[in-house]
This record gives C-alpha cells, structure tokens and sequence, in this order.
C-alpha cells in the first residue's frame, strides 16, 4: 500500500511501526459552533482510512480528540451565558449526533483536552526540563522555538515567515516572536486548572502532543488533519514531542484538501460555511460522502450548486437498479472478485475513493444490462457492490427505504414543468440541441434541473 507523507513529500510503501498493528491520531474539532461540512469531510476521511487498514487485515486504534475548551469557547461562553465546560459539553452531543446521521464512524479512542490537563501540565514540565521550554513571569509557559533546530520540518517556512498567519500575544514576555504558547494564565472569570505557573489552560498545540503521548506512548503510524493544520499545529506539535523524547512523533503525516464553496475557501467571514445538519436535511448520508469522496483526499473540494444534487441522483440510479436486481432474482451464490480486486488497488494507491467511485458507473451499467436480459449475475454483482463499498459508507441502507425517502416523486413536479420537460426529452431524441438546451434554461428558470440518462431523464428541484 503507497501513502503520500507530507512530511517527506512522496509517496511511500505503508510499513506500521508494529507488524499487524496501525496507531492513527486524528485532529478533531475545536467545539466553539455546529459542524460544518469541512469538519465532517475530514472525520469521513480518516473514518474511510481506518476502514481500509482494517480490511487488510491490521489492527486499527484510531484516536480522535476534541478541543474543548479555548478562546473560542471561552467567547462562546460569555454570549450564550453557559458555562464554558458545559457548552463545551453541548456542542460535543450534538456534533456526535450529526456525525452519527451521517455514518461517520466512531474513533476508537475519543480524546479531550479537559479530560487529560494533569498529563498536558507534566508534558509541559518535561519540556521545562530538557530546557525547549520556558515560563513568561505572567502565568504564560513558551515554547522556546530556537532550541529546536528542525523547526518548520512539515511546512517548509523559514524562520522569517513563521509568523503569518500566527496571533502574536505577550510579546514582552517572549524570548522570540515566533516561540508559541505552551499554557495561558487566565483571565478573570475564565475556566481555569491549577499548575505549577498558577492558573490558566493549555495552548492548542500542547494538547495533542500530551493526548497522544498518553494514549500511544513516543510514536504513532500515521497523524492526519486538514492541510490548514500543517502550520503552525502540525509543525508546533512535532517540535513539542520531538524535543521531549527524540524520536519521530508520526511515521506518516497525512493532510486532507479543504472545501471550497464556488471556488471561494469556506469561512464564516464570507458567511459561506455549510453545516452538516443542514446538508443532511436535504441530501441523504450518502450523497454527501458519494460527493465528498469523488475527490482526491489531498485536493480540495469544490462545492457547486450541482454537487450534492448530482450525486444523489446517481444513488437514486444506483439503489434503484440494487432494488430491482434484488425483486428480480434470488439471492446468488459466490463473489464477484474483479470488483473487490478494483477497489482495493484504487485504494492501496493512497486511498484514491475518486477511482474506486468512478468504477461504479460501469459496475451499474452492467447491472443494468444483465436485469434487462434476465441474468442472475446482476443480483451477485450488486451484492458484492454493496458489501465493498460499505467500507465507504455506501449502500447500507435498504433501497425501498432508501427510495422512498430520497428518489423525485413524480407526483410533486407540477404539470406545466413537466410539459416543458416532455418537449425537451423530444427535442433531444430528434437531435435538436439547441433548442434542448432552450428548453433546460426554461426549466431552470421554473425550479427545476434536469438530469439526462440514457433512456429518459429527472428532475429535481434546484
């Protein structure tokens, strides 16, 4: 199996520290609002990513964590009135909740920052000690980035550029500009922990260094994130653990694309975000792991009006041409090798799903062909469809149920857009394009998108 390190830039063979045994940490979400699409992209990632290592036969201990309490929180905190850690509590439930709607699965090991201050306090300590550390004189404890001379390893950036894009605080009680919070004193009326420094709370960064040196000891296998993560996280996270214990914090370090709406970076700036809960409103769970996976983990994903109308109308075709294989003939004996062969060397190429998903559409079109011609074969192939791209997420549910819920009603397209539908469907058997593609704009103007197949066409709703 290849898997691209951005650490060192290349692809490489997949080799676990630990024969048959994967350790894999992923950066959660910081829980200051809803989960948004970027948040479940990544989630489904490295969900599909433990997925994959289980079936080829490793054991898999996936950790995950939430940040649950910093500025962000703290702010949060003094809007609504909550206290900070039961906000923080809240928004946990619900993020698990929407995760869960949408079939994302369960890290083995879940992680928070307030569940683990005493190990984040003696981590600091050891830095302290081995002299990479340093207290501020107000509270604060600073990472002393020159005494770490493979600082910007990940990212690349000289010492010159590592402060764009980094909040710079307490200067004057830095020994650099650019050394990063390790611990914060508090604030009046802010949450709070004991410590050696007084009270206060953890950096981001420490956090995750501590949590995984607490659950997996001076190593991992793989670490991943968002691509966003790499600096100053990622970067600030291998030089903490790297200069307590010496040694590689992650063999591989994996970065998943960001999503674009419109070719625009999602923020809540451009007021742009998607939220998990409303995509799931509208589109069922697997469109939008259908959409979101179509790209390559490593580019980014460019959400267009057409994205998730798109694939759900594909799964339409898909679980329709599942239910009728299903009603047409009994359950068949045996597997269907080439499918499963197909997917996993798609995915043993840096787990490329764009690939693996690309072969449905000849995989169905074949289904397709043999229910018209009353083969058997079809009620095997769509079996074995459905048992290997579960481990993506897909096709677990029943169809007719799946049907009923997700597939356009013809009942509810009003009869004047399916005129204009009828005469477009014409036009196009007798070749005319142009005024095809006169009818679609008219169609659009009414509401509604057509999507063509072979033998007719839907609609649905823009």
């Amino acid at each position: 199996m290849k898997l691209y390190n951005s650490l060192t830039r290349r692809k490489e063979e997949f080799v676990p520290l630990h024969e048959g045994r994967v350790t894999m940490y992923a950066c959660g979400i910081t829980v200051s609002g809803e989960a948004h699409i970027g948040h479940g992209y990544q989630a489904l990632v490295y969900d599909v990513f433990r997925n994959f290592l289980h079936k080829q036969g490793y054991e898999v201990v996936y950790a995950r964590n939430y940040t649950d309490v910093d500025d962000k929180i703290i702010a949060r905190s003094k809007e609504t009135g909550i206290p900070a850690d039961e906000y923080a509590r809240m928004m946990i439930g619900k993020i698990d909740a929407v995760m869960r709607k949408a079939d994302i699965g369960d890290p083995t090991i879940w992680l928070k920052a307030t569940e683990n201050m005493q190990t984040i306090v003696d981590f600091i300590v050891a830095l302290i000690e081995k002299g990479h550390a340093y207290a501020g004189g107000n509270g604060d404890v600073y990472f002393d980035v020159d005494s770490y001379p493979a600082y910007g390893q990940l990212s690349g950036r000289e010492k010159e550029d590592m402060l764009d894009g980094v909040r710079v605080e307490n200067d004057g009680c830095k020994k650099n500009p650019y050394d990063f919070a390790l611990w914060k004193a508090a604030k009046e009326g802010e949450i709070c922990w004991d410590s050696p420094w007084g009270k206060g709370r953890p950096g981001w960064h420490i956090e995750c260094s501590a949590m995984i040196y607490a659950a997996f000891g001076e190593q991992i296998d793989i670490h991943g994130g968002g691509r966003d993560l790499i600096f100053p996280h990622h970067e600030n996270e291998i030089a903490q653990s790297q200069a307590r214990t010496g040694k590689p914090l992650a063999k591989y370090w994996v970065h998943n694309g960001l999503i674009k709406v419109n070719g625009q970076k999602m923020s809540k700036s451009l007021g742009n975000s998607l939220l998990m809960e409303d995509l799931l409103a509208r589109y069922s769970g697997d469109a939008v792991k259908f959409a979101l996976l179509s790209a390559n983990y490593r580019g980014d994903v460019n959400v267009t009006d057409n994205l998730f109308p798109d694939a759900e109308a594909h799964l339409v075709r898909f679980y329709s041409l599942i239910r009728k294989a299903e009603e047409a003939f009994q359950q068949e004996e045996g597997a269907e090798a080439e499918i499963d062969a197909k997917f996993d060397a798609a995915m043993n190429d840096d787990f490329n799903t764009a690939l693996a998903l690309a072969d449905l559409f000849g995989y169905f079109k074949e289904v397709a062909r043999l229910i018209a011609e009353g083969d058997p074969r079809a009620r095997r192939m769509t079996n074995q469809i459905k048992k290997t791209y579960s481990l993506l997420g897909l096709f677990k549910r029943d169809p007719r149920e799946y049907l009923a819920q997700y597939a356009p009603k013809e009942e509810d397209v009003p009869a004047e857009v399916k005129a204009v539908a009828e005469e477009r469907f014409a036009a196009r058997k007798a070749k005319d394009w142009a005024k095809s593609d006169e009818l679609r704009d008219k169609l659009k103007q009414m509401g509604y998108a057509v999507k063509d197949a072979k033998d007719g066409y839907t609609l649905e709703k823009c």
